[in-house]
C-alpha cells in the first residue's frame, strides 16, 4: 500500500515535470509570456504555462486509473493483478467517478479563465462572475458541505464562497518562485496524509486526487523554484485553489468510529497560511482605504521582506509556516473533544497573530525609517521591489490595472 501511495506522488510528478518542461518551449508560441516591467523581479520574458503543466500531472494519471478501474471491474484482466487493500475500494471508485469528473471539468472551466487572463488581463468582475458560477454549478451536481446543520442552504452557501475564497487565495499567493507551488504541495500532501489515516477507512478517490497534486506541483516546482523558468500563472494558481476546495468538501474529516466533529477544522488549520494572506490582504486594503481588488505589495511574502528577509527566505519560511499548521491539522485526530481542539486552533492561531505584530512593526519601522531618510518635504519614495513578478493579485488574478476598482 505504502507502494501504491508513493507511485500516485511519483506519477504526478513525472508527468508534471516532463509538460513543464514542454511548455518553457510551447508557451511563447502560445502567447503565454510574462514580460519584464518595473515592478517585476525577472529580467527576461518568462513562460506562463506552468498551469497547464500542472493539470496534466493529475488528470492524465486520473484518466488512466479510471480507464484501468473500468477494466477492472469488467474482468478485463485478473483480480490478483490488483493489491488486495485496493480491490475491495474499486466499488466505491466506480461510485464516485462521476462526481470526480465533475470536479476535473470546473477545473477545466477555471484553467481556460486563468490561461485567457494570462495572456489579456482580464478585469476581475468577469472573472468572479466566472468563479461563482463554476462553485453553483458544483453545489447544484452535489458538491457541497452539510457543516451539520439542519438548515441545507446554509451548507450550500459557504461551499460556494469556500470555493471561490480559497480559488483567489492561491491567487493572491502566486507572488515569488515557488511559493504558490509549495504551499499547495504541503496542503495536498497534509490532507491526503488525513485521507488515508484520520479515518476508519482509507479514503482513496479523495486521497489519490490529492497526491496527484501534490506531485504534480512538485514537478513544476523543479522549473519554478528560484530563479524560475516557468510561472503557473492565474491559470495554475486559480486551479490548485479550486481543485483544493473541492478536495476538502468531498473528502470525509468526521468519522464517529475514529473521532469526533471538531476534526471538521482541519481544513482551516490545514490552509491557515492562504487564509491568512487572503483576509490579512483584504483589510489592510480596506483600511487604507483603497478597493480590495487595488493592486498593491502588502502580501505576507512583502512583509516578510519588509522584515528584511530576502525572497527565498521568505518563501521558505511560508513553507515552514503552512507545515506546522497542516501538522496542527493533523494534531487535531490525536486529541479527545472540543476543548483540546481548540487549544489546537488557538496555537495556530498565536503563531500567526505574533507573525502578525512582527510584519506591523516592520512596516512601520520601514515608513519611519523612509521619512527620516527624505525629509518632510520629499516625495513619498516609491514602492522598493520586492522580487515579486506577479504583484497585487486581487479575485481572480490582479494585474496593474487602472481600471481594476
Amino acid at each position: 500500500m505504502l507502494l501504491l501511495i508513493a507511485g500516485c506522488a511519483a506519477l504526478g510528478l513525472a508527468v508534471s515535470a516532463g509538460l513543464t518542461a514542454l511548455m518553457r518551449r510551447l508557451a511563447p508560441r502560445l502567447g503565454l509570456i510574462d514580460q519584464p516591467a518595473a515592478r517585476k523581479v525577472h529580467a527576461v520574458p518568462t513562460p506562463l504555462g506552468g498551469g497547464l503543466a500542472i493539470a496534466g500531472g493529475v488528470v492524465a494519471p486520473l484518466a488512466a486509473a479510471q480507464l484501468a478501474v473500468w477494466a477492472a471491474s469488467h474482468g478485463k484482466f485478473p483480480a490478483s493483478w490488483i493489491p488486495p487493500d485496493l480491490a475491495e475500494h474499486l466499488a466505491g471508485v466506480t461510485f464516485r467517478s462521476g462526481q470526480l469528473w465533475t470536479i476535473v471539468a470546473a477545473g477545466a472551466v477555471i484553467l481556460i479563465l486563468g490561461l485567457i487572463d494570462d495572456r489579456r488581463a482580464l478585469r476581475w468582475q468577469p472573472k468572479l462572475f466566472v468563479q461563482f458560477a463554476v462553485a453553483v454549478a458544483l453545489v447544484t451536481a452535489g458538491i457541497r458541505a452539510t457543516l451539520f446543520v439542519e438548515a441545507p442552504w446554509i451548507g450550500w452557501i459557504a461551499t460556494v464562497l469556500w470555493i471561490v475564497v480559497l480559488t483567489n487565495a492561491f491567487n493572491f499567493l502566486d507572488n515569488m518562485d515557488g511559493l504558490a507551488g509549495g504551499i499547495g504541495m504541503i496542503a495536498a500532501s497534509m490532507f491526503a496524509a488525513i485521507m488515508l489515516t484520520g479515518t476508519s477507512e482509507p479514503h482513496w478517490f479523495v486521497a489519490g486526487f490529492l497526491l496527484l497534486i501534490a506531485g504534480s506541483l512538485g514537478g513544476f516546482l523543479f522549473h519554478n523554484w528560484s530563479p524560475a523558468k516557468i510561472f503557473m500563472g492565474d491559470a495554475g494558481s486559480c486551479l490548485v485553489g479550486m481543485w483544493l476546495a473541492c478536495m476538502t468538501v468531498v473528502g470525509t474529516f468526521y468519522d464517529y468510529r475514529r473521532a469526533g466533529t471538531h476534526v471538521i477544522l482541519a481544513p482551516l488549520c490545514v490552509l491557515a497560511v492562504p487564509l491568512y494572506d487572503f483576509c490579512s490582504v483584504v483589510l489592510i486594503r480596506l483600511s487604507q482605504g483603497r478597493s480590495p481588488f487595488h493592486a498593491d505589495k502588502c502580501h505576507f511574502s512583502h512583509r516578510l521582506v519588509e522584515l528584511g528577509m530576502t525572497r527565498k527566505q521568505a518563501v521558505l519560511t511560508i513553507h515552514l509556516v503552512t507545515l506546522t499548521t497542516g501538522l496542527a491539522g493533523l494534531l487535531l485526530y490525536q486529541v479527545g473533544g472540543w476543548p483540546a481542539a481548540l487549544l489546537v486552533v488557538l496555537l495556530v492561531v498565536c503563531m500567526l497573530a505574533v507573525i502578525a505584530i512582527l510584519e506591523t512593526a516592520g512596516r512601520l519601522h520601514s515608513s519611519n525609517a523612509g521619512a527620516a531618510a527624505t525629509g518632510p518635504a520629499s516625495p513619498s519614495p516609491a514602492p522598493r521591489d520586492d522580487g515579486t513578478h506577479r504583484q497585487g493579485l486581487a479575485p481572480a488574478g490582479e494585474r496593474e490595472d487602472p481600471d481594476a476598482a
